[in-house]
Formats: C-alpha cells, structure tokens, sequence
C-alpha cells in the first residue's frame, strides 16, 4: 500500500522492525508468515502460537529457519529479545509476551481466539485478526476493550471485508455515497456439509468443515456481517438478497458485475445508512463491489465520460483479494498510523444466527461451522434480539432441548449452552453495553 512502503522501508532503515506474534499455524497462517519473512522489510515475525508446534515450526521452515520451542512467556521474552524466532503451544503466554507490537490471530476459532485476544488487549498490543467468526460475534466488545486500552482492534486486509472497506473508503472520498457493499461468489448452497466438500477440501490442504462454511453461507454471512458492523450498514432481510445470476450451476457463463445493479436498486435508499450483501455468478470474482450513489448533475456528467454510467447508481469494483498476501500491510497500518482496516464502529448491526442444516433432533451436538447441523444467515441486530435468536457463533457445542425442522431458527431456548464459556461472557457484556434499554439480554 501506498504510504505504508515507505514507513516500513523507514522502519527497516533505522533497524527498528515492527515486531510481530501469530496465533495459528494453519493455511493462511503459513501464507501470512512467507510473506512477512520475504516480501516485507520492516517487519519481522517473531514468534507464533499453535496447539500443534510442528506446524508452527514448518512456517519458519519455509525459509529456513530453525524456531526455537517455549515453554513459558518467559522463555517467549528471552527469544524474542535475543532475535531468536520462537514457537510455543501456549496463546496466552504469546498473546501477553513482552516485546511485541502487534498479534496477528488467524486459528478461524471462537473460544480459543476469544482468549488469545483479550490477553493481547490487555497487555496493550495491537490485534490484526482473519477471524470473521469471532469478529461477527462478539467483535464490537472487543473494539471497546481496544479503546479502553489504547490499542488498534482490525480485521485484515486481503480478506474480502477488508477490501470491501477499503473500497467504501475510496469511493466515499470521490464524494459517492456508498449505499451497498457486496461481496461476489461462485456458490451458494446452504446445504453442503464436510462430506460434499471433502474431495475440494483436499485438493487445496483445508478443512472440509471450514470450505462447507463458505458454500453454506455461513462464512459470507459473517463477512459482510462486520462490513455492516464497520459501517453502519444493515441487511435488506434475513440471509440478504443475494441474487443468483449462475441458475444454480457453478460452471454457468459470468455476469459483468455492472449488470447486476438492477436487482438491488429497489431495496437502495440514499438517505440510510445502506445494505450489506452479495451476488452468485457474477465476474470479477471473487472480488468485491460497492454501490455507490451521485446526484451532483456536473459530477455524474463526468462519471459518464470516465465510462461509469449515467448513474445514479454507480458500480465500483476490485477484481481480486489476495488474502495473506495483504496481512503485513493491515499490521503497518495499526502499528505505524493506529488505522483500522474494518473494526466496529460501536454495537452490532447485524449477527449471525443459526439455522438447522437438516431435521434436528434432541440431545444433537452442533459440532462446526459448516458442519452437519446448522447453517449461518445474516439478521439485523434488533430482529435477533427481539426473536431471542441464537448467534452461531455461540452454537457451537451447544445441544438442542428439543427437535428442530430443516430450516429452523434456532433461538436460545433451544439448547443448552456449555457453562463457564469466556465468548459467553464476552456476549452477555455486549449486549449489556449496546443493547437499548427496550431489550433483554440473554443472561449467562
């Protein structure tokens, strides 16, 4: 990113490198840690957390580096003030070590990263997270730790909602009105589980749970989910609108994405804060798109002559998002210039509640994010709350007091929460701290 290149040549000039923790040690952890190591000057990725060390271990093999293995947070300092790269299986002790900038977390959990986080906020360190999960659930109380403390609280960039903030940004300072923020995919089935998807899973080294997750809904449910959180936005109707230009069949000819306009520009309204949502079949994908309005007659007369339309409505777009490959900037960005790429600006907007994959049946376990039982859809905040729905990212691990249809809205009386939970807790503080006092917030 522009600006960012030259602080960071700055940094590595002076010898004064930004010093980076991972949480994870997964896919994109293992892009994210190549990329620090040989494209960026300036930082430098001292030490990462895993359940697993060995994977931890073959991300600083890449480049042919030998971590050394900690035990404790002060076995963790010693390295990271001796230059000596670390790996340890203890989150916390990374998360609260000294000598740190910033926390990269990218481990796709709830309960786990929930802990990791907090500890880093708390002990005054910058967190950049790839977590849509935990962000979608209880994101907005941890911006409000942030601030208490300091520190920078930010999805990354690469990963679409990133993109599509920095997009709303961009298309903001033309003096456009940004009205619809939209992500573009190739699939969408609410119904694909880890065995559909296995054989797809294993081409690319990933979970089959985790790749079910993006062609459920889930994973976009929660992208755009804390793109409304980030600004403002809301959804147009439970699960979003969502238009569906490949009739069902992934390998159909691809939609210019210009084309689309029309099937949102009922539901567009200037004068509110505008909509999240997103289109299957479309081309450029998978990238990302944001709607923009302009009433300024002299204006528009430009955008026609520059080839985007007569307007009102404006389609802006960026073709690609390349994921780890733009991490390192989201870390400069916090570190160098304390800008978020995508944070909540206050309380949840819109949640991300769960919905039964199939015919539930008491005494079921919900098990995965993109698993057998349930499903994610995005719902307004005041909705969820009125319906007493269950956010998704508290399911996990719950289990059902009583049978479910296919296609069911789960609501918290219909499971039993595990007790002594910390995104629980987390959950229940939000609500207390956003929710209006016409509400009634779930107790733990």
């Amino acid at each position: 990113m522009i600006l960012v290149d030259t602080a960071l040549a700055k940094r590595q000039a002076e010898g004064r490198p930004i010093r980076v923790g991972m949480i994870g040690a997964g896919f994109q952890a293992s892009g994210i840690g190549l990329q620090i190591m040989t494209a960026t000057p300036g930082m430098e990725l001292c030490a990462i957390a895993n359940r697993h060390p060995a994977a931890a271990i073959d991300i600083y093999r890449q480049v042919g580096l030998e971590p050394v293995h900690c035990e404790t947070q002060s076995a963790l300092e010693t390295a990271i003030a001796g230059g000596k790269p670390a790996v340890t299986e203890d989150a916390e002790a990374l998360a609260r070590a000294q000598g740190l900038d910033a926390i990269i977390e990218v481990t796709g959990s709830i309960e786990f990263a929930a802990r990791a986080v907090l500890s880093a906020l708390e002990s005054g360190k910058h967190v950049v997270q790839m977590n849509a999960e935990l962000d979608g659930t209880v994101g907005p109380i941890l911006k409000a730790k942030a601030d208490a403390a300091g520190v920078i609280y930010t999805f990354s960039d690469g990963d679409q909602p990133g993109v599509q903030m920095n997009l709303q940004r961009f298309v903001a300072g033309l003096g456009v009105t940004p009205v619809l923020s939209g992500n573009i995919k190739g699939l969408h089935d609410p119904y694909r589980n880890p065995a559909t998807q296995e054989s797809f899973a294993k081409r690319w080294g990933q979970k089959p749970a985790m790749v079910a997750s993006f062609a459920d809904g889930t994973k976009i449910s929660f992208e755009q989910a804390i793109v409304a959180n980030g600004s403002g936005m809301q959804v147009a109707r439970r699960g979003m609108l969502g238009p569906d230009f490949s009739g069902g069949d992934p390998g159909a000819p691809l939609v210019p994405i210009e084309q689309t306009v029309a099937a949102f520009e009922e539901h567009l309204d200037p004068t509110k804060p505008g909509l999240v949502d997103y289109v299957v079949g479309a081309r450029p994908g998978p990238g990302v798109f944001v709607l923009g309005h302009l009433e300024h007659p002299r204006q528009r007369h430009y955008l026609e002559l520059y080839k985007m339309g007569k307007g009102p409505y404006y389609c802006f777009y960026t073709p690609y998002h390349l994921c780890h490959f733009e991490v390192p900037n989201s870390v400069a960005r916090a570190v160098l210039f304390n800008d978020a790429v995508l944070a909540p600006q206050s309380g949840p907007r819109v949640g991300v509640v769960a919905m039964a994959k199939k015919a539930l049946s008491e005494g079921e376990t919900i098990n995965d994010f993109g698993g057998f039982e349930v499903y994610g859809v995005a719902e307004n905040m005041d909705i969820v709350r009125r319906e007493n729905l269950l956010p998704i990212g508290l399911a996990l691990g719950c289990t059902l007091r009583r049978p479910l249809e296919k296609d069911a809205p789960l609501t918290f009386d219909d499971v039993t929460i595990p007790p002594g939970r910390l995104v629980d807790r987390l959950y229940a503080e939000q609500e207390q701290l956003f929710a209006t006092p016409t509400t009634n917030p779930k107790p733990f």
